[in-house]
């Protein structure tokens, strides 16, 4: 097991990145964070995912188009796709899928690779791009890369006192 008040401290260094170097991904970094995204725990353990890894250089420059606040994507190495299967679990297949998200950024962050969450998008777009079917729940696709330049100091968080009730 890990050790607890490491863990939080890695945690707490975890940062958004938006800036890549021009510096490919191993396989076996990749396959590290597809594994991390498949260990999630999922209602039921349906798993209502799918992985689409994009490396295709032309395909992330097109997705960037779409991803409003997130044009960065084109610069990074490869990006994974992150899709929730609403037929494997109508219910569940946004929340499972999310949980995804953080496993794939928490272990990129421990492989030195950066990744940023895009929320804003014409998702039917990147869906037509990449391939999906009208049934499949386009989450996110999440750029990863090699830090380029400083890492972010961190945002400011509310104090706990703030945001904690005890009932």
């Amino acid at each position: 097991m890990i050790d607890p008040e490491e863990f939080l401290k890695f945690i707490k260094e975890r940062r958004s990145i938006r800036s890549f170097q021009n510096k490919a991904i191993p396989e076996k970094e990749i396959e590290m964070i597809l594994e991390a995204g498949r260990w999630t725990p999922s209602a039921s353990n349906l798993q209502p995912w799918e992985f689409i890894v994009i490396k295709n250089k032309e395909i992330l420059e097109k997705i960037s188009k779409f991803a409003y606040f997130g044009q960065f994507i084109k610069d990074a190495p490869i990006a994974i796709a992150i899709v929730g299967k609403i037929k494997i679990n109508p219910k569940w297949y946004k929340i499972d899928s999310t949980l995804v998200s953080m496993n794939m950024m928490l272990m990129a962050w421990a492989l030195r690779i950066g990744t940023c969450w895009l929320g804003d998008m014409n998702r039917e777009e990147i869906k037509r791009i990449i391939g999906l079917d009208e049934n499949d729940h386009l989450l996110t696709v999440l750029p990863f890369g090699y830090i380029k330049g400083d890492i972010p100091v961190p945002m400011p968080r509310k104090p706990l006192n703030k945001i904690v009730k005890v009932v």
